[in-house]
């Protein structure tokens, strides 16, 4: 139940080869052995993307592929992190007056993210510290939220040290919170499903309240992810930011256009809300109030009455402030448009007609479009590799993640997967001019994994 803490068990630590390489690991690091281990799993968005900062439900599930954390607590007031990754170097600091700087996304300012949330919510200063090694399975900037899913883990580490109790939902709502500290601004996603997921079904997750929903997903196909192999860091560029601010101007033109407090909207998601429409309308109400061409930061302020200085200041976050163009028509569509298809796919998941797959693989086809050509966050790369999808057998493929990069996801009847794997396998991962080393080659199907755990050695 998400109002209940995430699950603690006991294991016995030899059983699994994985928590036992890690207690070694620690071991020949620290000198001394963990006092438990925290799993918190990465996941995939089947659809409703770019949409849960605007105020939108979105339909993800969690992978296998997680971040696994080995902790010690101890008495001095010292963070010590290590990774498993030699990619990834070892960091210490103090545990008081935690810096986060936005500029470097480094490794280690996700775990910070996580640990500072809890430390604020709670009000505490004076933490003891702890050792802690990390073990990460997830492609880093793959898109399945690989730094959502340390800065959760970050989270249910500190909550453990300190033995306080905090339900699934409020972890959740602190670390998507807290991530923005690393300056992205994501919408509560990626954290609500690293808590909230359960094994075998996917979740609808609704924000304002955060709440979640099971959703059946078809038995007679699965699941597919591929990595295009392009990194995509979100707090590394604008662009995921740009989209954010986007959608927020967009909100306040509706807003203004309908005579609506605009000064106090922020999401596009209110607009609808406070005039009482369906999504259809909000459709028509976009075409009506918005033109396609950009707007500049200038149409902007007399669209609102508002001077250059107030915009930056007061509406625009600090990366933005010096973009020259907005989307706003396009951004508003594919937010309207994504949002009504989560709605759909979901009811098609309850009423499982017969053709139950060829229905969601067209909202997942038209996802991907809509992602393409109006939200603007695909790449060359990704759209390859979707059109080779839909050949070999997919009935709707489409990009998972901020996008510019990361993975696709894909629906194929489970009778056509081995060839699929064979043939998506050669066809984008062995082509001439991408004959990528195997460790960059991820092409896996998946089924939905369960959230975030602690483990006690039994």
């Amino acid at each position: 139940m998400a109002t209940e803490g995430p699950v603690t068990c006991r294991v016995q630590v030899a059983e699994h080869p994985r928590l036992l390489k890690l207690k070694e690991m620690f071991n020949s690091k620290f000198g001394s052995i963990p006092k438990f281990y925290v799993r918190a799993p990465g996941r995939v968005n089947i659809i409703g993307e770019h949409i849960d900062y605007c105020g939108y439900s979105v339909l993800p599930m969690a992978v296998e592929q997680d971040m696994l954390i080995a902790v010690e607590p101890v008495k001095t007031h010292t963070l010590q992190l290590a990774n498993t990754n030699p990619l990834y170097p070892d960091f210490s600091t103090g545990t008081n007056n935690i810096q986060i700087d936005k500029t470097k996304p480094l490794w280690h300012n996700y775990f910070l993210c996580g640990f500072k949330g809890i430390q604020e919510h709670f009000g505490l200063s004076d933490l003891a510290g702890m050792n802690c090694l990390v073990d990460g399975t997830i492609p880093p900037s793959s898109g399945l939220s690989s730094s959502s899913a340390l800065v959760c883990c970050a989270g249910l580490v500190t909550l453990t040290v300190l033995g306080m109790n905090l339900s699934k939902v409020e972890l959740a709502e602190i670390c998507a919170k807290s991530e923005r500290y690393i300056g992205t601004e994501g919408g509560g996603m990626d954290q609500s499903i690293s808590f909230l997921a359960e094994e075998g079904t996917a979740k609808l997750i609704e924000f304002s309240p955060l709440r979640a929903t099971d959703v059946k997903l078809p038995s007679g196909a699965v699941f597919v992810i591929a990595n295009s192999c392009v990194e995509m860091n979100k707090a590394a560029t604008s662009h995921f930011n740009i989209r954010v601010m986007e959608c927020r101007l967009a909100a306040k033109l509706l807003a203004k256009h309908k005579n609506l407090q605009w000064d106090k909207v922020l999401r596009l998601e209110e607009v609808q809300t406070n005039l009482g429409v369906n999504l259809e309308e909000m459709l028509l109400i976009t075409e009506d109030a918005l033109h396609p061409e950009p707007y500049s930061p200038e149409e902007v302020c007399r669209c609102l009455g508002i001077s250059l200085l107030e915009l930056q200041t007061q509406i625009l976050s600090p990366n933005t402030q010096d973009v020259l163009i907005f989307k706003l028509y396009q951004r508003a569509k594919h937010v309207y448009s994504e949002a009504a298809r989560v709605l759909q796919f979901k009811k098609i998941c309850e009423e499982a007609p017969d053709n139950m797959v060829q229905l969601l693989g067209k909202l997942m086809n038209q996802s991907h479009e809509s992602c393409r050509d109006m939200y603007e966050c695909s790449c060359p790369e990704l759209d390859q590799l979707v059109d080779i999808c839909r050949t070999f057998g997919a009935q709707g493929s489409r990009l998972t993640g901020a996008g510019w990069g990361g993975c696709t996801v894909s629906l194929v009847p489970a009778d056509k997967l081995p060839s699929f794997l064979a043939n998506v396998q050669e066809a984008y991962y062995q082509s001439g001019d991408r004959r990528l080393a195997p460790e960059k080659q991820s092409l896996f199907a998946t089924k939905p994994g369960g959230g975030a755990l602690v483990f006690l050695e039994a």
